[in-house]
């Protein structure tokens, strides 16, 4: 949860009108306490699909991602988002738009299809791509950053590559990642990726 997004919730459908922060399954109260447990909650889920990943069939694999990486804490968990959210002063995709917003990630998804298994360079170029289109529909109303990097992992691996978008104690790579996502700069997340692909 980030103070640097803007949301539009006036039916309080996510946060408590008393505490501010968003509903959740464990019913807690405190900001500090819900990072402490959605990071928990989700970095456990995450190593789940490390084991054991989703098969990406189509766009909507992203929100099966989402709820599995967040069931245990919030009831939304793999729903899109009912909120306009905007960050920077900049707004993510409105949600009227997202069934054309969808229906282009398949477009990207079907050329990514087509790539050579082990073609780098290019493997790099259409999931960085893919990861630009995820990052400014922004479907969810937590937890784009996480299920989206998970989405990309489990691309990556359909062409015989490894990918981690979240090496331990790498600031590096997760400002670049955040450099690259936040400016819409297709380049620098290529090369981030192009650098991170292992066989």
């Amino acid at each position: 949860m980030s103070d640097i997004y803007q949301y539009t919730d006036p039916d309080y459908v996510y946060t408590d009108p008393k505490t501010g922060l968003l509903r959740n399954l464990a019913g807690i109260t405190a900001r500090e306490d819900l990072l402490i447990a959605e990071s928990g909650f989700s970095t456990k889920r995450a190593k789940e699909l490390l084991k054991k990943p989703i098969k990406i069939k189509d766009s909507l694999s992203l929100l099966e991602i989402h709820k599995y990486l967040f069931q245990d804490i919030y009831a939304w968990a793999g729903q899109t988002r009912k909120a306009e959210i905007a960050k920077s002063g900049k707004q993510f995709f409105p949600l009227s738009h997202f069934r054309q917003a969808f229906l282009y990630i398949d477009t990207l998804l079907a050329e990514y299809r087509t790539l050579k298994k082990k073609d780098k360079k290019a493997v790099a170029d259409k999931l960085s791509a893919i990861l630009d289109t995820v990052n400014f529909l922004h479907p969810f109303r937590e937890g784009n950053g996480r299920s989206q990097r998970e989405f990309v992992r489990c691309l990556a691996l359909e062409k015989g590559f490894m990918l981690n978008m979240n090496p331990p104690d790498n600031l590096d790579v997760y400002e670049r990642y955040m450099k690259g996502t936040i400016d819409g700069d297709t380049k620098l997340l290529s090369d981030l990726i192009l650098e991170l692909l292992s066989e």
